[in-house]
């Protein structure tokens, strides 16, 4: 077990959970109170404190299921909500089809989630920068710099996952320890841009290089990662749809930036792309050579929802639930909840010949379904097959292998960022700077991995369609979607009213129009308004 598994199920956030301060008169400080400060006095206090800041990473449930693939499949065209039926989980309903309002109890619980994060961080930030160079013989400067580029590298990624979801959010980058600080009001996109930029050049500088960790530190974040971010916020920034927020660089310059770092990573060594392109969804392949980051899950011994103490925030479990929700309904293929069902239009953009369509999609034969009523959705019967039949050593099947003692411990990782990735980020900020030949030699190296000739022309069109294949039902396409204002120049509205059409009768029926200017972001939660008046509403939105 890794490190950062096992640290991350022991949870020990005493220091991000004993802040005691709320009003300047408090002065006098209770006999028998520990300040936070008498915490930090270790390399071992340090990095505890710290696995804190990744643990938001891994919840998943709270008052409902909040997986971010919700989002980044199910309201994109590569995915259907799936479940028993239509009214299974009415949030993730919503986001099929264009229906989210405000409160969504899956927003609520992404976005307090994310701020759940940042807050760890923040004191993270706070205290480790305090902490003397030689507190111990292991707290060196190079410690002490990479422990703090941890901090900033995730308090970035929480904000870009808000960003992407909400648009502009509160910014706060220190510790709230006073309620007068609680009420604020949301910061541009530019503003907030600019801070996740700064923090992870700031991650960059800081972070060791991935082999320069030890094994049983295998998942912290490294300066790839960080590369990696940097690449990916820059495209995000400087694509159609975020460069009308009025970013503080025009794309030109987001797309140079993009490839500069792209260069470094490629350059560093450090990573490769698996032989097998299914390795990187086994337990097997967790944090290898194509691993750039991912979440970290474990399996435990106690129950499903007793992970819930009130310290610990939620989460319920060290265990995905991302197995469970998306494995089939019937027992023959699993037993699961049967959600997010590939589309029938995402199962048609592989090739022929291309061995990842049935990596990302099972579609299963009829002898393999019990209750077709509760395993078909709206016509559809394909199911996700990347995190819900992981392959492992204990079985050596097609893809069902063992998956843990209980329903919601699925110990395989979210790989949330895979070399591929990297390349085909490469490739797009190449065709934006113009060298389509390196576009072509990433977009090329990808497709050879899985036994595909080479693209006749990198361009656009090429670029977007190996994305979609390569990183299909890895919670990738919304995001992707929404940036590019759909994929052929035609706009988002278009894009998905395009798909609409390709859908079942049934699935026509329950979507309303997507509206331009609206359904690209969602709302803030109500709840978050209610508690903080001074945030507005993103429009269209109550």
């Amino acid at each position: 077990m890794k490190t950062i598994k096992n640290l991350s199920v022991l949870c020990i956030l005493c220091s991000v959970l004993s802040l005691t301060g709320c009003k300047d008169y408090l002065t006098e400080i209770e006999p028998g109170t520990t300040l936070l400060s008498d915490y930090f006095t270790s390399t071992a206090a340090a990095q505890e404190n710290l696995v804190g800041c990744y643990v938001p990473l891994m919840w998943e449930y709270n008052a409902t299921y909040c997986s971010e693939w919700f989002i980044g499949d199910i309201a994109s065209d590569d995915a259907l909500k799936g479940g028993g039926s239509t009214t299974d989980m009415a949030d993730a309903y919503d986001f099929e089809n264009w229906r989210t309002e405000s409160n969504s109890t899956l927003l609520h619980d992404f976005y307090i989630a994310q701020f759940q994060g940042i807050a760890r961080c923040n004191l993270s930030i706070k205290y480790i920068t305090n902490m003397p160079v030689g507190i111990d013989a292991d707290f060196t400067q190079s410690m002490k710099n990479r422990l703090l580029g941890e901090a900033y590298y995730l308090r970035a990624y929480y904000y870009f996952r808000l960003l992407r979801v909400f648009a502009g959010v509160p910014l706060v980058t220190k510790v709230v320890d006073n309620t007068d600080d609680w009420h604020m009001p949301r910061a541009s996109v530019a503003t907030i841009y600019d801070q996740i930029l700064a923090d992870l050049e700031m991650a960059n500088k800081y972070l060791w290089v991935k082999s320069a960790y030890l094994p049983a530190d295998a998942g912290r974040a490294t300066k790839g990662a960080a590369q990696a971010m940097l690449m990916k916020v820059n495209l995000f920034m400087g694509s159609p749809y975020w460069q009308s927020y009025n970013p503080s660089k025009l794309a030109a310059q987001c797309f140079a930036d993009a490839k500069a770092w792209g260069d470094s990573i490629i350059a560093s060594g450090e990573y490769d792309l698996c032989p097998k392109y299914e390795d990187n969804f086994t337990i097997e392949g967790e944090n290898g050579i194509e691993s750039v980051f991912e979440i970290q899950y474990a399996e435990v011994s106690w129950g499903d929802y007793t992970w819930d103490y009130d310290w610990k925030g939620f989460g319920r479990t060290a265990g995905s639930f991302t197995q469970i929700l998306t494995r089939s309904r019937s027992s023959k293929i699993g037993g699961g909840w049967g959600f997010n069902h590939p589309t029938q239009n995402l199962y048609d953009e592989f090739e022929a010949g291309d061995i990842r369509r049935e990596v990302a999609i099972l579609n299963p034969e009829d002898s393999l379904i019990e209750t077709p009523a509760v395993e078909y959705y709206l016509g559809n019967k394909l199911l996700n097959n990347k995190y819900a039949m992981y392959r492992d050593s204990t079985y050596a099947g097609a893809g069902f292998g063992q998956w843990g003692i209980h329903a919601s411990r699925g110990p395989l990782n979210n790989r949330q960022i895979r070399y591929a990735d990297v390349l085909l980020m490469h490739a797009e900020a190449c065709l934006g700077t113009g060298d389509a030949g390196t576009a072509k030699n990433d977009i090329d190296r990808v497709r050879a991995r899985v036994g595909l000739a080479g693209v006749p022309v990198a361009d656009d069109a090429a670029l977007r369609h190996e994305r979609r294949c390569e990183l299909a039902m890895e919670g990738h396409r919304w995001f992707d979607l929404v940036r590019w204002k759909g994929v052929a120049g035609t706009g988002l509205k278009q894009h998905m009213d395009a798909y609409k059409a390709t859908e079942t009768a049934d699935a026509q029926s329950h979507m309303r129009e997507f509206i331009s200017g609206k359904h690209e972001i969602f709302p803030i939660p109500y709840e978050e308004r209610i508690l903080n008046p001074d945030m507005d509403q993103n429009p269209g939105y109550n």
